[in-house]
């Protein structure tokens, strides 16, 4: 597996990859994420890819998309983690964000190798979030080293079990 920017081109398979996450979810119990209004939108997607902020997993068996994800890095990536709730950041550091991440299943770890990509390229800082039902997910940060901070809100209603992970010397290859 190896990482890319996202190119128009990708856009069908990642609006698929999308629609099956969906699906993927609401049968493990999280139908709200994502389900409720279709998200994300193409728009959005396209945006990414403009700001240089959406990337693609790609298979080498046969260099086809099978995972996709946003991710930005800075002094505040996510302004919305700016307020977090019943809890605190480990960090004050700037970090990575990982956002709107999924895969097709179509290969073991796809999930796995975009996080440490994303840890990789953030230095060893990098600031998650997710829906309290996604367990999937969380199971998944928990695993890789993750610890949960807390609460936040994307957006004006949309409240999300935040996890940050700082590694000093964290290196992936």
């Amino acid at each position: 597996m190896y990482i890319r920017h996202t190119d128009e081109a990708d856009i069908p398979q990642i609006m698929k990859i999308y629609e099956s996450a969906r699906s993927f979810m609401a049968k493990e119990g999280n139908p709200d994420q994502w389900g409720a209004d279709n998200w994300p939108p193409e728009s959005l997607i396209r945006s990414d890819i403009v700001k240089n902020k959406s990337y693609v997993c790609i298979s080498e068996k046969d260099d086809r998309v099978i995972g996709t994800f946003y991710f930005d890095f800075g002094p505040e990536p996510e302004p919305d983690y700016r307020t977090i709730t019943d809890g605190s950041w480990l960090s004050a550091l700037p970090y990575g964000v990982v956002h709107r991440i999924a895969s097709d299943r179509s290969e073991r770890g796809i999930g796995t190798f975009c996080i440490r990509w994303a840890i990789n390229r953030s230095g060893g800082h990098l600031r998650i979030d997710t829906h309290d039902a996604n367990r999937p997910m969380r199971s998944l940060l928990s695993k890789l080293g993750f610890s949960e901070r807390g609460g936040v809100m994307i957006g004006s209603n949309k409240p999300r079990i935040a996890y940050e992970i700082t590694v000093a010397s964290f290196t992936f290859s």
